[in-house]
């Protein structure tokens, strides 16, 4: 059985364009089999973008586990003072958001296949993710733990995880790596978790 967070080859095709608007701004992602969420943006991303504060000082944001790229991509469009680096184990998913950059336009976006945080060599104001709870617990929180190490002093990491999948003890898990952590915003029993590092 094939799973988005793992990368299979032998995979079908099933391409689709969708169609998606952010603050007014219209979005066309090519998306394929094997994907996270390919026929629209899921309403946990949603809420995350929703979620996510990009303060003056900021530069450089970490989408981890990006699949085809909307929640990077999004971002780095609506905040062309960003500079974003999307990342993800699927080929195909990266294939298809970095597809998706040229489509929409986006100049401020690096798009790289890696293994969690494997291939990463930025540390960043902000790091988003949308995680492959599939993947199991242990993937999860080795992400968090990773996470903290490629943040920036003042940092702050995001998190979209439902209260069934697990929410709870996410929170405290995060609790045990990041100074300041809580639950900022609730939705159709999706959590988003901000977690700040300190200086």
């Amino acid at each position: 059985m094939s799973h988005y967070f793992t990368n299979d080859e032998t995979l079908h095709h099933d391409e689709k364009t969708i169609s998606e608007t952010f603050e007014g701004v219209s979005f066309s992602f090519a998306t394929d089999a094997g994907v996270f969420s390919k026929n629209r943006l899921d309403e946990g991303s949603r809420l995350l973008l929703e979620s996510v504060v990009v303060r003056k000082e900021d530069r450089i944001l970490i989408d981890m586990g990006c699949g085809y790229g909307p929640i990077g991509l999004i971002l780095a469009k609506i905040h062309p003072a960003l500079h974003c680096h999307l990342y993800d184990v699927n080929e195909r998913a990266v294939l298809l958001a970095k597809k998706n950059q040229v489509t929409n336009d986006i100049t401020n976006a690096e798009i790289i296949v890696s293994d969690l945080f494997q291939h990463v060599s930025v540390r960043a104001d902000i790091i988003v993710t949308n995680p492959p709870i599939r993947a199991g617990k242990k993937t999860v929180f080795k992400l968090y733990e990773d996470a903290r190490e490629h943040l920036l002093p003042r940092g702050v990491f995001y998190v979209v995880i439902r209260k069934q999948q697990g929410a709870p003890s996410s929170l405290e898990v995060l609790k045990t790596l990041f100074e300041d952590v809580s639950v900022i915003n609730k939705h159709k029993g999706y959590w988003i978790i901000r977690a700040e590092n300190g200086l």
